[in-house]
């Protein structure tokens, strides 16, 4: 429904969404073909995990399987590591990268490495956001046709954008979270002899591949916030 009202501003959101389904196509093609390609030591993504945990000193982090696939993550409450069934098992490239990525969370963690450290604190208002910020826009958009409504209905869109403009900010901070962390996972696979040079290279083909993940959903939220702007200021000037 909000997008009916924004539909001339559609040119604004398109190079994001173009974006993204190239960033999603290169994660899964990547993905897919490197799940091929196994390691030569034969390890698990789970035993990698455990391995560059155990030689960090993060003993007491524990690793679980979860279902799914590419649902593997790093949760600093709870501090642990959850791999999905395939990287928890698999011997491949795409495994061991993927499960030394979320252990390179642990390490962030381990060190307080402050974007870790606002990106954990922006989680709670940025979902609250990211649900909310849409219907008051649209909230907004429909008070501001009504004459006698329309000042308040402005104020109630700017409101949704301020608060949208949170989730964006949450997709700038999440960005050097990600990278460092696949940074962690390249240098800790490396200098602990879990994989050869040019696994190491494959490794990072995989990392950077998601990591295009990211930035695809940070151009989208700049480009959608825009496309709100733009459609806000427009209803002002009437």
């Amino acid at each position: 429904m909000l997008s009916f009202f924004l539909m001339p501003y559609w040119w604004v959101v398109l190079p994001g969404a173009v974006l993204a389904m190239w960033a999603q196509y290169r994660l899964q093609s990547t993905f897919a073909k490197y799940s091929q390609v196994g390691i030569d030591r034969g390890i698990t993504g789970a035993q990698a995990a455990r391995e560059i945990l155990d030689r960090n000193g993060l003993q007491n982090v524990e690793i679980f399987e979860v279902e799914g696939q590419l649902t593997d993550h790093y949760d600093p409450a709870k501090r642990s590591v959850f791999l999905s069934s395939d990287n928890c098992h698999g011997t491949s490239v795409a495994a061991v990268g993927v499960a030394a990525h979320e252990v390179g969370h642990a390490l962030q963690h381990k060190e307080a490495y402050g974007p870790l450290g606002l990106r954990m604190a922006l989680v709670p208002i940025t979902g609250f956001a990211s649900q909310a910020s849409a219907i008051i826009i649209m909230l907004g958009f429909f008070m501001g046709s009504m004459k006698a409504l329309a000042g308040m209905g402005s104020w109630i869109m700017w409101g949704g954008i301020g608060l949208f403009s949170l989730v964006v900010f949450f997709q700038l901070v999440t960005l050097p979270v990600e990278y460092d962390a696949s940074y962690r996972a390249k240098q800790q696979l490396g200098r602990l002899g879990l994989v050869t040079q040019r696994e190491q290279s494959d490794v990072g083909r995989v990392l950077d591949a998601a990591a295009l993940t990211y930035v695809a959903a940070m151009a989208t939220a700049v480009l959608q916030l825009l496309q709100w702007i733009l459609a806000a200021r427009s209803r002002d000037d009437r």
